[in-house]
Order: structure tokens, then C-alpha cells, then sequence
């Protein structure tokens, strides 16, 4: 694949992506089971190439693992996991903030 590939989305350099079925095999489920989960969790959008194939990044099997731990291990709903996931992203936006106004302060106490 060539970054020429992806007009929609570009993936970053020298990631390996994996396709649908590859992606499928790696995490042990049926490519239809990524193609649902796509549409039932907003955080999951792989990457498409101008010819519309879908492209799973490293990033993105980390996630399909932790949405497999939440469905399968921890029994949550779609509608649970999703929750859980959209505050696990909520807390890590505010560990970001709260680091980057750690700095600022840092700075001005210069």
C-alpha cells in the first residue's frame, strides 16, 4: 500500500496495517464481527483506501482487544462497553490536560 492509498485517512508512516481478514484471524474473530463493531463503537473507523478496503492499524487492534475484554471477559453490553470506553477516553483526556497545565505552571513559576 502507498500513501497514495488513503486520500480519506492517512495511516502514520510505517505503520503495518492489516486488512479485514488478516485483522479478523490476528484477534480471532469473523470479519463481520469487525465490520458490526465499527458501526456500534464511533471510536473504531479503520483507515480506507481509495478503493474503500478497510486497513486496521496497531492502534486499532488494541482497541478491537479491549472492546473483546469488555464484551467477552468483563460480559458487558455494546451499550456498557461503549460507556466504558468513552469514559476511559474522557479520563485520558483529562490526564492530558492536567499534564499540559502542569507544564504551563511550571513555566511561569520561572
Amino acid at each position: 500500500m502507498d500513501a497514495q492509498d488513503f486520500p480519506a485517512g492517512k495511516p502514520p508512516d510505517g505503520a503495518r496495517l492489516y486488512k479485514i481478514g488478516q485483522a479478523a484471524d490476528l484477534l480471532g474473530v469473523k470479519p463481520f464481527v469487525l465490520r458490526f463493531w465499527e458501526s456500534e463503537f464511533p471510536q473504531l473507523q479503520p483507515v480506507r483506501t481509495a478503493s474503500g478496503q478497510r486497513m486496521y492499524t496497531h492502534e486499532h487492534i488494541e482497541l478491537v482487544r479491549r472492546i473483546q475484554h469488555l464484551l467477552y471477559e468483563q460480559g458487558l453490553t455494546i451499550e456498557g462497553a461503549r460507556k466504558a470506553l468513552e469514559e476511559n477516553g474522557r479520563r485520558g483526556l483529562l490526564k492530558e490536560i492536567e499534564a499540559e497545565l502542569l507544564q504551563i505552571k511550571r513555566l511561569l513559576e520561572r
